[in-house]
């Protein structure tokens, strides 16, 4: 049991989880959204700045929660600049299909930052730990203030 939890807190998802790259309040944004998993106490707010072209120019977060929440926030920050709001939705979508299968085919290169969490699958109430952040984002880039990971 005890190595099956080993998969899971990977060393990418201890290393991000612990000392995340990404995880500040942008200065200026124009978008934010705040995503709750009243399951279990995670609670994250992501803040979006665009570039001229409607591309994320950069996105910060904040996050109290689990090492799965906070690494996820943090990988996906990588994983979406520069993209488009629609591009950024699709990931989403692909992403949720790695967090709940463990595999993905339409999973792009763009994606290949969010593999260390396919584990998560093996743990279905952690999917929503991993997607959490996700939520928020498109929450933001849809002008909703909040989320849930529901």
């Amino acid at each position: 049991m005890f190595e099956d939890v080993r998969d899971l807190y990977n060393a990418t998802i201890l290393e991000r989880g612990r000392r995340p790259r990404h995880m500040r309040r942008l200065e200026a944004f124009d978008a934010t959204a705040k995503g709750d998993n009243p399951m279990c106490g995670d609670r994250v707010q992501v803040w979006v700045k665009f570039a001229e072209d409607r591309s994320i120019a950069a996105t910060g977060f904040d996050a109290r929660g689990c090492e799965i929440s906070k690494a996820a926030a943090d990988l996906m920050v990588e994983a979406v600049a520069g993209k488009t709001a629609d591009d950024t939705k699709a990931m989403f979508a692909a992403f949720r299909t790695l967090a709940q299968t463990g595999a993905c085919e339409d999973c792009a290169e763009a994606l290949a930052p969010m593999q260390p969490l396919a584990a998560v699958h093996e743990y279905p109430s952690r999917v929503k730990c991993a997607t959490l952040p996700w939520h928020a984002l498109i929450a933001a880039l849809d002008g909703q203030g909040a989320s849930t990971s529901e």
